[in-house]
């Protein structure tokens, strides 16, 4: 069946195909049905490779097809490796990304049937390139599918692109992004130039050969990537601007593809990254302060789709965080569940914004729960699942990762318990604001309030359901004995994963349920209090100040890149264009050009059409060549 592999990533390349060339000819109802269709095979075919991979004694494969580059001894194949993880990868892409193609089908229904299908065709090709970043058997196969995530990004951020203000989210997102890559390639070029090849295996084998400042080197610019793509300081900018793109976007780039693609290479490359304990304590460092500080910009924002973004960069740092301190299956294991929740949400989000007619302020919203049942429930499952409630998916993710802190450094397992009271706090507030209390909309808006189509609404159960579910794979041996079947089936792939209790020198059973009852019994506290605040809220003109106001202004990080970046390189840019170029470049080409016409002007007067002055040249000719003659010494 792992034969078959090829027809998971061709499912949705053929339906970019056919709504990209046919977008003017096809029906909305035919441009759906391929969307949402070709992604679903993909699903199915990654089902039936799942049901070989899970039997036991199976065996990771390398699918080869062609060789893709040949030079000298360097030989890099397109090749496709089907193992335990890239299988799970491939379920939650093709899984969820169903669901939100699902779900655009209604929520796009506004286009006009080219740019409708405009936008299957993108949808298609970004899971297309996911699919090719997390099944390649290689680094460069992985690096063709990462820069094609980067280009759909770009081309689904500014799908409204007669908005100035989206091509400009969509342009930052594609330069940052690239800053990220040129590190990644770098780590390619020197893989190649040490090892020989790109090859998992290859260099995974010749790795533990190599010095620690050459392994260090390359998970540096490894991790480097991962900043662009996951979002991680400083390159996290970029991603909360990326809500300029549809409300289903914003869910398949936050949850299902584009920024777990860092998390995937790091989780693949474990082997590297196990040889070089910087990186691995820089990465735990940046990914700590990734989530804090995106947590603290999260508790002031205002529109619904910025707090869930900052959101998104804040869980991702504590998955960093988890792969810095080698708890590799509660990395990928929170990756799963948030692509469920976080999905959840942001789909959430979208029905409130279809019903609110395009209103995203949250202080503009509240008491919507008594008009759209679904949507406020299914948001209230996804609020509970990433606040960490028992027995929710993101409580057993997140608390994995937070055990993994703990046996790493008590400082970091404090830090990370921080991180997830403001993400009670703030996930609650914007529930709170959204669906409690009194509508707080123009009476226009209070008349068009209405549950959203089933198409819309069916995707939210389905990913309310995995959110309570979706945890229960990796239950912790505390609780239940060989329970985390999650991290049995991705041990062939991440051996040196870190799950608490299994190994000696874990955390004792009691003294774990401690710190875990301790934590749910904290965030319970603060989401009682973060109900009961703003429950009673009512709009206020009056500016936010100190503290209040930093955190509005997202730490003011764009005015300081502005600052110390943007500006003084237009600067440079406006000095090299004026002087150097015009002044230097130019002034020298152009006075080439204006001399030689100078030149020829005065020449052209030699001839005059006077016989006495063409024999008095002659005469002077002649007598000057006579005295060089006579003169010169060679």
């Amino acid at each position: 069946m792992s034969k078959l592999i090829y027809l998971v990533p061709l499912f949705p390349l053929a339906g970019f195909l056919v709504n990209g060339l046919g977008r003017r000819f096809l029906s909305r109802s035919l441009v759906s049905l391929v969307g949402v269709g070709t992604v679903l095979a993909s699903f199915l075919v990654s089902l039936l490779i799942f049901m070989e991979v899970r039997q036991p004694g199976f065996q990771a494969q390398v699918v080869h097809f062609f060789d893709f580059i040949k030079a000298g001894k360097v030989n890099i194949p397109f090749a496709f490796q089907v193992d335990q993880l890239s299988i799970l990868f491939l379920l939650i892409i093709t899984g969820v990304g169903t669901l939100i193609h699902l779900y655009s089908t209604a929520y796009m229904h506004e286009e006009t049937p080219p740019h409708f299908a405009r936008y299957f065709a993108f949808l298609n090709l970004f899971v297309f390139s996911m699919l090719l970043l997390v099944l390649g058997a290689n680094y460069v196969i992985m690096f063709i599918g990462w820069e094609g995530v980067g280009l759909c990004s770009y081309l689904l951020i500014g799908y409204w692109f007669k908005n100035d203000a989206y091509n400009d989210a969509a342009k930052k997102a594609f330069v940052m992004n690239r800053i990220g890559d040129l590190g990644f390639l770098l780590a390619v070029f020197w893989m190649i130039a040490r090892f020989g090849s790109t090859g998992f295996s290859e260099v995974f084998a010749q790795a533990p050969e190599a010095t620690t400042a050459v392994i260090t080197g390359i998970t540096l610019l490894l991790f480097l990537g991962a900043t662009g793509k996951s979002a991680q300081i400083p390159l996290f900018t970029w991603l909360p601007d990326a809500m300029a793109g549809p409300t289903p976007v914003s869910a398949l780039i936050h949850a299902a593809t584009m920024v777990t693609a860092g998390i995937y290479m790091v989780a693949r490359s474990h082997v590297l990254f196990d040889l070089a304990p910087l990186t691995q304590n820089t990465i735990a460092v940046i990914g700590l302060a990734t989530a804090l500080i995106a947590a603290t910009i999260a508790l002031k924002q205002n529109d619904i789709k910025k707090v869930l973004a900052y959101s998104t960069v804040s869980q991702l740092g504590y998955m960093f965080l988890g792969l810095g301190v080698g708890a590799y299956t509660g990395a990928i294991f929170h990756v799963m569940t948030h692509a469920f929740f976080k999905a959840l949400l942001f789909l959430g989000a979208g029905s409130v914004i279809h019903a609110m007619h395009h209103e995203q302020d949250i202080r503009n919203m509240g008491g919507l729960k008594k008009y759209m049942p679904v949507t406020h429930w299914t948001f209230l499952v996804g609020c509970l699942a990433i606040a960490g409630i028992p027995p929710f998916s993101g409580f057993f993710s997140k608390d994995e990762i937070l055990m993994g802190a703990f046996m790493k450094s008590p400082v970091y397992y404090a830090l990370g318990v921080a991180g997830a009271l403001m993400t009670a706090f703030y996930m609650f507030r914007l529930y709170t604001l959204t669906f409690q209390g009194t509508f707080r909309g123009t009476e226009k808006q209070a008349s068009h309030l209405h549950e959203s189509p089933s198409a819309i609404t069916i995707p939210l159960v389905v990913l309310a359901i995995l959110s309570v579910i979706g945890g229960w794979v990796g239950i912790p041996e505390v609780f239940m004995p060989d329970a985390h079947r999650l991290e049995h089936f991705l041990a062939p792939v991440l051996s040196s994963g870190v799950i608490p209790g299994e190994s000696e020198g874990h955390l004792s059973h009691a003294f774990e349920l401690m710190l875990m009852g301790g934590t749910v019994l904290l965030i319970l506290g603060v989401i009682i209090y973060a109900w009961r605040t703003f429950s009673r809220y009512e709009k206020s003109d009056v500016p936010a100040t100190g503290l209040a106001r930093i955190l509005e202004n997202k730490w003011y990080v764009d005015e300081i890149y502005e600052a110390i970046i943007g500006k003084p390189l237009r600067a440079l840019g406006g000095f090299l264009n004026s002087v150097v170029e015009k002044s230097g470049i130019d002034g020298i080409v152009n006075g080439v050009g204006r001399g030689v016409q100078y030149a020829g002007r005065q020449f052209r007067l030699l001839q005059s059409g006077q016989v006495g002055s063409y024999i008095l040249i002659m005469v002077v000719a002649t007598v000057l060549f006579f005295i060089i003659q006579l003169f010169w010494k060679p």
